[in-house]
């Protein structure tokens, strides 16, 4: 009997310990997990900073979303050569373009924002690079660099109005030959110009202009989030201007 429970109270010691030990184990690998997702962000972080180093001539802002996305900000002018750093070079691969979409914002002095998003497989990543246009500013079309761009910028072309220079076919893809507008602009009647209906006379559908009255619209698109009219803060400017000239007076002050 006393070899009996000596023999039980070990395996109970036993048991205990590789517990712990499990435990212990358990809370290692949820340390690791948040050190690996705080890691992310940081990357996330400086490898934007390095773009903007690398492309200073048209990047003008590099910022994180709230759900810890990379968000890239560039001049119209620099769509394309940004597109193509992000897809050529060794240390991004983007080399999937998952959409292309707009938005707009009639208080704007470049009312459009023209959202992309890239996807990296070698490094699993995500990044949005957004630029600005207005009704007569074109934005570069990246259909040469990704075959997907062709009909996605049709689509925004056909919803916005945001012409892409350059782009092989430019028509519209979701609405009727001779539509007249763009549906998804705020100044687009909800109504529409013309409407559709069957003709029984003439055996055939028809177009007819809209007889309906639409009530005045008024939008409000403030938010705290949004504080870019082009994307360029001039206090942002200053700011980095003074921080060069001090760099610049610390170096010739102690030139070693």
């Amino acid at each position: 009997m006393r070899v009996l429970k000596k023999c039980v109270g070990f395996a109970q010691k036993r048991w205990c310990g590789e517990k712990k030990i499990a435990a212990i184990c358990g809370k290692r690998k949820e340390d690791s997990t948040k050190e690996s997702v705080m890691s992310r962000k940081d990357q996330l972080t400086e490898f934007g900073k390095y773009v903007a180093e690398c492309i200073p001539k048209y990047v003008q802002k590099i910022r994180m979303t709230h759900s810890d996305q990379l968000e890239i900000l560039v001049d119209p002018e620099g769509v394309l050569c940004v597109t193509q750093f992000l897809k050529d070079h060794h240390g991004c691969q983007f080399e999937m373009l998952t959409d292309v979409t707009s938005m707009d914002v009639p208080s704007r002095p470049f009312r459009f924002e023209v959202i992309y998003t890239f996807l990296s497989l070698r490094y699993n990543s995500r990044v949005t690079v957004k630029t600005y246009a207005d009704e007569l500013l074109p934005v570069e079309s990246i259909a040469g660099l990704y075959k997907n761009a062709d009909w996605l910028e049709r689509e925004v072309w056909d919803m916005y109005g945001v012409f892409f220079a350059n782009h092989p076919d430019l028509r519209r893809l979701l609405t009727d030959y001779g539509f007249d507008g763009h549906p998804f602009r705020k100044d687009f009647p909800l109504s529409g110009y013309l409407e559709l209906r069957y003709d029984d006379e003439k055996k055939r559908v028809v177009y007819e202009p809209v007889e309906l009255t639409q009530e005045y619209r008024r939008f409000d698109l403030s938010s705290p989030w949004t504080s870019y009219p082009k994307f360029k803060d001039d206090q942002i400017q200053k700011k980095k201007q003074e921080e060069n000239k001090e760099k610049e007076e610390a170096k010739s002050k102690n030139p070693c």
